[in-house]
């Protein structure tokens, strides 16, 4: 059966969008990067194919090369190029989050040495958000906003509503001054006493606010703007 004769929701697009990818086998996941079959198989069929070939022939998808999918019949130079770049976003996020999950915040330094490398060359201002859990290992980092060249507006709800969803005990915030210079300004500490406020009622801590400049940062709880 081709996708476009399956019902609505049987079909991986809809899923996805309606249960979420962890309703998806394999195959269907796999589909959805493939994205087209042939005319006698559906993606998905096309896609069980690749996941066998590569258990047979590569030891697993994960170790499968570009030029071996390029053996099945169907899949050509674009899907299988697809398929490889699919395989290889995974391994870095996978090891991305493996680094992350080992790093314990200990003080300002752990923070600026985290973020600094994604802030350095930035040209606006860039505020993200660290998640921890009770012993203050790394669960998760997510940029909240991307402001103008000397502004950005966060409100306290975009930085607390993923810690509520994915259960964080604390939370780092910080930010970039593209101008270098990581003095804390006027709006700086206001949105701090903001999101202290928020923490205290939310029952999630609000380790610190690092400011991060050209080479230097500022932390405003070294700065004593908030609490150990």
């Amino acid at each position: 059966m081709q996708i476009k004769d399956m019902p609505a929701r049987e079909r991986p697009q809809e899923k996805l969008m309606f249960a979420g990818p962890g309703t998806l086998s394999k195959a269907e996941l796999l589909a959805l990067v493939i994205r087209t079959g042939t005319s006698e198989k559906s993606a998905v069929q096309l896609a069980e194919e690749v996941i066998a070939y590569a258990d047979s022939r590569a030891g697993g998808l994960g170790k499968a090369d570009a030029r071996e999918l390029t053996g099945i019949e169907g899949i050509g130079d674009a899907k299988a190029c697809s398929i490889i770049a699919a395989i290889e976003l995974s391994k870095r996020l996978i090891a991305d989050r493996a680094m992350e999950s080992s790093c314990r915040i200990t003080d300002s330094t752990d923070v600026a040495g985290l973020l600094s490398k994604e802030m350095l060359y930035e040209d606006r201002e860039l505020f993200m958000a660290v998640y921890l859990n009770t012993r203050l290992k790394v669960e998760s980092k997510s940029i909240i906003s991307i402001g103008s060249l000397d502004a950005t507006l966060v409100h306290p709800r975009e930085v607390f509503s993923p810690a509520v969803r994915r259960g964080a005990a604390a939370v780092i915030v910080a930010h970039n001054h593209p101008s270098g210079d990581p003095e804390p300004s006027d709006e700086d500490i206001l949105l701090t006493e903001r999101l202290l406020e928020s923490s205290r009622i939310l029952g999630i801590r609000l380790v610190d606010h690092v400011i991060i400049g050209n080479g230097r940062y500022t932390s405003l709880r070294d700065a004593g703007l908030i609490p150990d």
